[in-house]
């Protein structure tokens, strides 16, 4: 895709999975499966963003581009604004931010995101949601709810369960949406996302689009094309992931 570019934020500490980029499913670190399915894109640019030189080298080793920058970063998107500033890319690149820790992406996802972008001059960022159909999901912290106003902007992000169900007889699971994290942002808003304060909001959800929002930023969230694979936050996730390649072998080889 012309004037866009595709970054994968990868960082070494990780409270619930120590080393996660490096862990290893079906045989190949994760961080390596992710820029694998990023690869399979039409983007001008891939690279992968990390402090870590563990990181660095094992990315080298398969063939990615890596940009190596500041260990202070609290957020991918703090980390993507650096690389930003160090490629000095245009305001109005658009950047998508694939987190390194989804190696079952679809890439159609990837597209939608950055198109949804291009095609809403009044959005800072794009993302994407899927709706939930496990009631188990809505009260999951680890899952990310959003509410979206009827032009598609993001209300709100939350751990918790949004939309409330008040009353018992509302089967109101069928109306949340579960948050994907994938971003897409246009360079100028990257820069000034990461010279803003964080917020209370952010701090306490431990979610940097809330800093966003705080700031005033209008947030596009569509309804992804594909439903996402599972994401890598623990053991478990990391052991579902490799029973999926496995199952798909010629694919993940």
């Amino acid at each position: 895709m012309s004037n866009t570019v595709l970054i994968i934020p990868s960082r070494f500490g990780s409270t619930r999975l120590p080393g996660k980029p490096l862990r290893l499913i079906a045989g190949k670190p994760m961080i390596q499966h992710v820029y694998e399915r990023a690869a399979e894109s039409d983007f001008e640019t891939i690279l992968i963003a990390t402090e870590d030189k563990k990181i660095q080298s094992c990315c080298e080793d398969f063939g990615a581009t890596v940009c190596m920058t500041s260990d202070r970063h609290e957020t991918g998107s703090d980390r993507l604004a650096e690389v930003a500033k160090i490629y000095d890319w245009s305001d109005d690149t658009i950047i998508v931010n694939l987190q390194g820790d989804e190696p079952l992406t679809p890439i159609a996802n990837l597209y939608q995101v950055a198109t949804n972008l291009a095609n809403n001059p009044d959005a800072s960022m794009a993302t994407l949601a899927t709706p939930i159909l496990d009631a188990k999901q809505i009260v999951d912290p680890n899952v990310v709810k959003v509410v979206r106003d009827k032009n598609g902007m993001a209300l709100y992000f939350s751990r918790a369960s949004i939309p409330f169900q008040r009353d018992a007889g509302d089967d109101g699971h069928h109306y949340a949406l579960r948050h994907i994290g994938i971003y897409a942002y246009r360079v100028s808003y990257l820069k000034a996302f990461a010279a803003r304060e964080t917020c209370q909001l952010e701090n306490l959800e431990k979610l940097e689009q809330l800093r966003a929002m705080w700031h005033g930023a209008r947030i596009h969230v569509a309804i992804a094309k594909e439903i996402p694979g599972q994401g890598v936050d623990t053991e478990e996730d990391l052991l579902a992931v490799e029973k999926v390649m496995l199952s798909s072998s010629s694919r993940y080889s």
